[in-house]
């Protein structure tokens, strides 16, 4: 299971839409170490400015590249992240999260990190299994 639901959260969501900010705080509270990875990024991203901040330090084990992977590969979860930190996320491998601005001047950045010939060239061994 990705998210502890309340059930406060569950019986909202089966009486129709779901509040926003709950669900990003479920997310928060569920995935703690995917949150603060993203966080940081974003904190990183407005102190340095840039076109985007990244992280490149494998999670310290299995159970935060699980948060990782179920935070990033969820198009709901990744959708909230994104309206909630006000960036767009980007993720290569398991564990290179970047957050980018809304601004449409990192748009071709944001392409070639994203591109095909990026991930090929992040690719390594010691990330064959992760």
């Amino acid at each position: 299971m990705s998210l502890d639901v309340s059930p406060a959260l569950l019986e909202q969501a089966e009486r129709g839409e779901v509040d926003e900010a709950a669900f990003v705080d479920c997310v928060r509270t569920s995935l703690p170490y995917a949150w603060e990875m993203v966080s940081s990024l974003v904190a990183q991203l407005k102190v340095d400015g840039g076109a985007f901040a990244d992280n490149q330090t494998p999670p310290p084990d299995e159970q935060a590249r699980g948060q990782l992977l179920r935070a990033l590969a969820s198009d709901a979860i990744r959708g909230a992240l994104q309206r909630h930190f006000g960036v767009r996320l980007a993720f290569q491998n398991c564990h290179r999260v970047a957050v980018f601005p809304l601004d449409s001047s990192v748009d071709e950045t944001l392409t070639r990190f994203t591109s095909v010939r990026s991930q090929v060239l992040n690719q390594s061994p010691e990330f064959r299994d992760c």
